[in-house]
């Protein structure tokens, strides 16, 4: 029983060997070559590719690259949704020694004619005709731009352009190729250092145009073997693909990750058909994003608040079971046999079901990052019986810098260094970080570049943090995000916030007070979890907008301010809220593609908005 709580390590672990990623991808490819590498659900089926598919498909890919002219170290960029195709156009390109940027399908036109000039691309991987028509739109403005290759040619039927062509005949043109040239992959393979750059990765720019973070061959490969102690899988387990993969939280530790250790990789549907999907390949490790784990919690929590009684009471003596088995794996103490006997009853009963409802009951680890998580919620997750772990990184870390030990999981902090980096926290409360996975520099920004990395290769942050006896960091804030209120007091915001987030009710807020004599919140709601409420309780609304300011459903929301200012001291506590009247979605400017409110855009959009709060009824 308790051995699934501290479980970490696959049946076998397997490490690839190689200094550059093409290195390691072919490696994969030749040691594994008849095993399944990926599956992708297509038309309600999923559909497996081998290893020897995968390189098939980069291969054609690198050598249709050469083909129509490209060279070492030219740049292309991918513009699509997380699916396989997305991979095999990445490995393509890096094996033909190119340089690979990722741009994200719900960005525009504008913002894509930005990447595509500053990272000077040379061809643009585009999923279907509505990425098409941005690229089209721009193109006069992208001397660089070679070529177009297209990799969903569902109504493009009759569409032909001289500078575009489908992924099936870059990949035809590839084949012949290599047939004329035998030897060139593998030159083209070899042609990268460690040292040189492998991916373009832009920042949010929240406070300006994005950033090119260029991340090098060794920026990637340093780290694998070492979350591979941490955290081992190999080619018996599975994960989830469904994060973009333009972001390198699911580009380093989803893909790349997967493709050193073998795990298989299963790609999903769409962002919105993710619960389905984990329930279907119930992953041995997933990652997400807080968002999705907030998400899986709160349908629990709505389902339990409908059940009959008798449930409800089932519900709450089981997860108390959990929650005290939790506490002395916390503290490192044996668990009483009595527990242990109740702890195994409160799984066969309940427990185990609620892991089924979710989907996680073959896990073995659950991984959260990207942003700031509740305690709470991971103590919660625990006492289903299953690991959750929190890290911590940036895209200029190369998306990772520490990572809790699943066998001695601290709540509230982010875990330990990885064996090859170092950390130490600078005078101004920063957190500093060195080692093999800190990045080039930013791409054409010299001056950003040395204000980021300074003269010894230490990496400022920008997260305010501290490192306890034992080595475990605790991350307090962005050093831009502590609210200074006019009475001086020094606030960070985000753990208030992640309080909220612990509500099924509050899908994300952020804390306003900067130099103001209190703090307020704005807040957006979970649009499902609200309206069910709101049917419950025979509440009028005709739209989303109407929901928000229904006073019914701002009594709701004012509880739940209540509750979490009750954990915090005064001067800290939330004296009043709004509510955001527009559903956002991820191609809304307010969210980050990983779905987290960005806190400057936020404050001065809703500038109106927030000085209303400064005059209006507070919380009671």
């Amino acid at each position: 029983m308790l051995s699934n709580l501290a479980r970490t390590g696959p049946t076998k672990d397997i490490a690839i060997p190689g200094e550059t990623m093409p290195e390691v991808f072919w490696n994969s490819v030749m040691a594994r070559s008849s095993k399944v590498a990926l599956r992708q659900k297509e038309l309600g089926i999923w559909r497996a590719a081998k290893w020897s598919e995968f390189g098939a498909a980069a291969r054609e890919i690198a050598m249709g690259l050469v083909a129509i002219g490209l060279q070492p170290g030219d740049v292309v960029s991918i513009l699509a949704n997380t699916r396989k195709e997305w991979l095999f156009a990445d490995m393509g390109a890096l094996c033909a020694g190119m340089v690979t940027s990722g741009i994200y399908p719900t960005d525009s036109a504008v913002q894509c004619e930005y990447l595509c000039s500053d990272s000077r691309t040379r061809v643009v991987f585009v999923e279907d005709d509505e990425q098409l028509d941005k690229i089209l739109e721009i193109r006069g403005r992208l001397p660089d731009l070679l070529k177009i290759v297209i990799l969903e040619m569902d109504g493009l039927a009759r569409f032909s352009d001289p500078q575009a062509l489908s992924l099936q005949a870059l990949r035809k043109l590839g084949q012949e190729y290599d047939t004329a040239h035998p030897g060139q992959f593998d030159l083209r393979r070899s042609s990268r250092k460690a040292s040189d750059l492998a991916i373009l990765v832009y920042t949010s720019g929240t406070t300006g145009k994005p950033k090119g973070a260029m991340i090098s061959h060794r920026n990637l490969v340093s780290q694998w073997p070492c979350i591979s102690k941490a955290v081992p899988q190999g080619e018996n387990d599975s994960r989830m693909a469904f994060l973009p993969l333009c972001h390198i939280v699911e580009r380093q530790y989803g893909a790349y990750y997967a493709i050193f250790t073998g795990t298989v990789l299963n790609f999903v549907e769409n962002p919105d058909t993710v619960p389905e999907n984990v329930r279907e390949i119930a992953p041995t490790i997933l990652l997400a994003v807080p968002r999705i784990w907030e998400k899986f919690y709160s349908s629990v929590a709505i389902a339990v608040d409908e059940a009959v009684l008798p449930q409800r009471w089932l519900y709450s003596w089981a997860i108390a079971q959990g929650y005290s088995v939790v506490e002395h794996m916390l503290a490192g103490t044996p668990v009483p046999y009595s527990l242990k006997f109740r702890y195994g009853l409160a799984r066969w009963c309940a427990l185990d079901n609620l892991r089924k409802l979710i989907g996680i009951h073959r896990a073995r680890i659950l991984m959260t990052g990207s942003a700031p998580i509740s305690p709470e919620l991971i103590r919660w997750y625990l006492a289903l019986g299953v690991p959750m772990i929190e890290g911590w990184g940036q895209t200029e870390s190369a998306g990772m810098g520490t990572l809790n030990p699943p066998e001695a999981i601290r709540l509230g902090s982010i875990g330990k260094a990885l064996e090859n980096v170092e950390l130490r926290v600078a005078e101004s409360g920063e957190l500093l970080l060195r080692g093999p996975c800190v990045f080039m520099g930013y791409l054409n920004l010299p001056e950003k570049t040395s204000e980021t990395i300074d003269a010894d290769g230490w990496l400022h942050t920008g997260d305010i943090g501290r490192i306890d006896a034992d080595g475990y960091v605790k991350i307090m804030d962005r050093m831009k995000d502590i609210i200074i209120t006019a009475g001086g007091k020094n606030i960070t915001p985000s753990e208030i916030e992640n309080e909220l987030k612990f509500s099924p009710y509050i899908t994300d807020a952020v804390l306003i007070g900067d130099r103001r004599p209190f703090v307020t919140a704005l807040v957006m709601i979970d649009q499902e979890n609200v309206e069910k409420f709101a049917q419950d309780n025979d509440v009028a609304f005709s739209d989303y907008a109407s929901m928000t300011r229904a006073p019914e459903v701002l009594e709701l929301i004012g509880r739940e301010i209540v509750r979490v200012n009750g954990k915090f001291a005064r001067v800290e506590q939330i004296k009043k809220f709004r509510l955001i009247e527009t559903q956002l979605t991820s191609e809304d400017e307010e969210l980050t593609p990983t779905m987290k409110l960005k806190r400057k855009f936020v404050s001065e959009k809703y500038a109106k908005l927030i000085e209303s709060m400064y005059s209006g009824q507070s919380v009671s």
